[in-house]
């Protein structure tokens, strides 16, 4: 033994050393482990624990202190090492962090992990974990739009609070419309599905024209108020306009969110206009936002 270090085993602890030795489930390094500790208290020699565990004299003299200093639990774990690569400097950190706020030196649009990992003289990986640790993405963009419309702001108001706070007595409506709506149908009739036998349809079609689908949501309960019509004009807006009046009840003021598209755009959608039974700035019923 170890000069120095005197191991005397308490009954507790020289029952958890032999279980541990008796199960055939412990990793094996801890069984010698345990094995070298009670060789150690019971008095054999550094050589002869050497022959029988098949270790080196420097590994029983680190166990036996390890023992001596942290118990039967220092035995059951490893302490932590230093890692063989040294940790990157901060002004290497600092170096990748400002580089990844210009543009590329190569031609591309955007750094890469791996462009940056050759300009910085660093792996990938500690790209990747600088880039992580201050929340840096050089590859996403957020897109924005800037309205040049001087009364942006009490439209924007306006729109928002018929949506989270809408005015009693009324039915607040999102409108929209999707144009060029391909009708097609497969040249054949498929067969059903049936036992042992997938579904048939063929890989080719014939086109029966477009659509346009116009609809309105409901922004209370869900429901929709949709008509498909054949062109893309105001005239076919206005009649969906009209149709969605029908459909609401009376003594209902109806709002309509409507997009800037080209049928609601148009200078024949305007006050006045001949052949307008119900739009947004001849109905009473139906004050447009948008």
């Amino acid at each position: 033994m170890r000069p120095g270090i005197s191991i005397t085993l308490c009954p507790s602890d020289r029952r958890r050393l032999e279980a541990i030795g008796a199960d055939r489930n412990t990793p094996q390094k801890q069984v010698w482990r345990a094995e070298i500790v009670l060789l150690s208290a019971e008095g054999v020699g550094t050589v002869e624990i050497m022959r029988r565990t098949g270790t080196s004299k420097t590994c029983v003299w680190r166990w036996q202190e390890r023992f001596a200093e942290a118990g039967v639990e220092g035995l059951l774990r490893d302490k932590t090492r230093p890692s063989r690569v040294p940790p990157l400097g901060q002004e290497v950190i600092d170096r990748v962090v400002a580089l990844t706020a210009t543009e590329p030196l190569h031609e591309a649009t955007h750094w890469t992990a791996a462009a940056m990992a050759k300009a910085a003289g660093i792996s990938v990986s500690s790209v990747q974990r600088i880039w992580k640790a201050h929340g840096l993405a050089p590859h996403r963009l957020r897109r924005f739009k800037l309205s040049r419309d001087p009364d942006f702001l009490p439209k924007l108001r306006d729109v928002v609070g018929l949506y989270v706070d809408p005015p009693a007595h009324a039915v607040v409506l999102s409108v929209d419309e999707k144009s060029q709506i391909q009708a097609l149908d497969r040249t054949q009739p498929g067969l059903p599905m049936k036992p042992g036998r997938a579904g048939t349809l063929t890989h080719d079609y014939k086109r029966h024209g477009t659509t346009t689908l116009f609809a309105a949501l409901n922004v209370l309960d869900g429901t929709v108020i949709g008509r498909c019509m054949q062109r893309h004009r105001h005239q076919e807006f206005i009649r969906f306009l009209n149709a969605v009046e029908a459909a609401v009840p009376a003594g209902k003021v109806v709002h309509a969110i409507l997009t800037t598209t080209p049928p609601t755009s148009s200078r024949k959608f305007s006050p006045g206009s001949p052949g307008i039974r119900a739009g947004p700035s001849t109905s009473p019923r139906l004050p447009a936002r948008g």
